[in-house]
């Protein structure tokens, strides 16, 4: 195993013990964990087993696996930053209403 790979498990290990006491405090509900852990076990397959990802690469014409891997992530990272964009957006408005409703008893008084 070549050091990289050994950072890597030992990243995924981490992340997904991180995960299952992010869970215990109730931070995740079930089905994040398991999207979460699913995520995480997917990291470790390719980083145990990076040949796995070969007839992808060659189905999606890319010439290195690296080169694969950081449009993988980037896509990733744009969905990931949209979502968080949503939920955002989301927040605000409930705030938003609830400041209304609040001022709105309070002017009545």
């Amino acid at each position: 195993m070549i050091t990289i790979q050994i950072v890597g498990l030992l990243f995924g290990l981490f992340m997904i013990y991180y995960t299952f006491l992010s869970l215990k405090r109730k931070e995740f509900r079930k089905g994040e964990f398991t999207a979460w852990v699913v995520m995480w076990a997917a990291f470790l397959l390719v980083t145990l087993f990076p040949d796995l990802l070969n007839p992808i690469i060659k189905t999606a014409n890319v010439s290195r696996r690296l080169d694969f891997l950081i449009i993988v992530g980037f896509l990733f990272l744009i969905g990931l930053g949209f979502s968080t964009y949503i939920l955002s957006r989301k927040n605000r408005k409930k705030i938003e209403d609830m400041v209304r409703k609040i001022a709105l008893k309070e002017e009545e008084k």
